[in-house]
């Protein structure tokens, strides 16, 4: 299996990963593989597309992680994996509107570190309510991603973000084929661009500068065998965990698998 490394590996250190699954239940021995080949500290999944009652807790707890999640039949689904240790949960979905109904939050700490996981709304069709919600739903993670910051604690949101931040070849294949799509929008990225100027560090780009970072590659078409992929899988950290920074990687192989997720693991290190 070949990881693509970003960094320098320190011998102290944590390391964090988030995982677009596309289906729990789906794709469990996927999961459970992947679990026991690279042993992530933390591991945050979105898409779990289960409810609360039918997260295989149990297998994930046989794997060796303690976890906790946020599910939602048939649809959408965030879960926080510790390795050796359960979660603290702080939060379960966003602050600012009581009627979200959608599950796309879970926060929780490990270790001393606050951990968000994030499954930001897609926004297709867009213009549209789909499109709107997402706006206002990246508004929501701005306003709580201020106080998280506030607090001067060691922090990371990650998770699929659902947002390609520019046109660059590095951070998608073909601007053109995704120009009308909600992921590439000039509003979904001037509020990732807020989040980033509020002084949250984009992780992967500080230690992959340039060159292609995709973390996902669709099923038509023969997206992953054109490496017709982008990057919407991001990791964000503030002050004090940015400084911790050691070493980042995105695990490309998985895609190739059999019954693999759409998606790849995205991982860091922690000093």
């Amino acid at each position: 299996m070949r990881v693509e490394l970003l960094g320098l590996t320190s011998t102290h250190s944590v390391k964090i990963a988030t995982y677009n699954v596309n289906g729990i239940k789906a794709r469990l021995p996927r999961l459970i593989e992947w679990l026991e080949e690279t042993a992530p500290d933390v591991a945050c999944l979105q898409e779990l597309k289960s409810s609360d009652e039918t997260f295989p807790e149990a297998d994930i707890r046989a794997a060796g992680y303690g976890a906790v999640w946020h599910g939602q039949k048939g649809f959408n689904g965030v879960a926080i994996l510790a390795r050796g240790n359960d979660p603290i949960e702080r939060r379960r979905g966003l602050p600012g509107d009581p009627d979200d109904t959608h599950s796309r939050y879970i926060e929780a700490e490990v270790d001393g570190v606050v951990i968000g996981s994030i499954y930001l709304p897609n926004g297709n069709p867009q213009p549209g309510p789909k499109f709107d919600y997402k706006l206002a739903w990246m508004e929501r993670l701005i306003e709580h991603a201020a106080s998280l910051w506030n607090s001067e604690l060691p922090v990371v949101l990650t998770g699929d973000y659902n947002v390609i931040p520019t046109d660059h070849r590095d951070d998608v294949f073909s601007a053109r084929a995704m120009a009308n799509d909600a992921l590439s929008q000039p509003e979904s990225r001037a509020a990732f661009r807020r989040l980033l100027n509020a002084g949250w560090t984009d992780a992967i780009r500080t230690l992959q500068p340039t060159g292609p970072a995709y973390t996902f590659w669709d099923y038509q078409a023969g997206a992953w065998q054109r490496d017709a992929g982008f990057r919407i899988d991001h990791f964000l950290l503030s002050p004090v965990a940015a400084d911790r920074l050691d070493n980042a990687g995105i695990d490309r192989d998985y895609r190739a698998r059999e019954k693999a997720s759409d998606h790849v693991p995205v991982w860091i290190t922690l000093r």
